[in-house]
């Protein structure tokens, strides 16, 4: 797949013990973008965050979070990226997207070469 060098990154905010149908949230976003072969996905755990309701989640040992902040990322055109939307819309309940322009310096996988 070749991405633009302007693409727009899609970063949704949530919760580790927010699930979809008996999954991990994130799992069920980055499955589907799968699906919708859009150009990847990355799930990242905080260690420390706070949301809407203004109450930390963290990782530290005398407080053990167990729903600490994920954030998941997917970087591609925005024309794909809208075909996941109507999917997060449904499933998120509580969390936060939001979208921004990106500058693509380089998108390829192990088997590609420089042309």
């Amino acid at each position: 797949m070749k991405l633009p060098e302007e693409g727009m990154l899609l970063r949704i905010f949530i919760g580790e013990s927010d699930h979809h149908k008996g999954k991990a949230l994130y799992e069920q976003i980055v499955l589907k973008a799968r699906a919708l072969n859009l150009a990847g996905a990355t799930v990242t755990r905080g260690i420390m965050g706070f949301g809407a309701d203004s109450r930390i989640h963290t990782a530290k040992l005398l407080q053990l979070s167990e729903d600490l902040p994920i954030i998941v990322e997917i970087v591609d055109t925005e024309e794909n990226l809208n075909k996941i939307l109507p999917f997060l819309d449904e499933t998120i309940t509580e969390g936060l997207i939001t979208l921004e322009k990106v500058r693509i310096i380089k998108y390829r996988h192990s088997s590609q070469t420089d042309t």
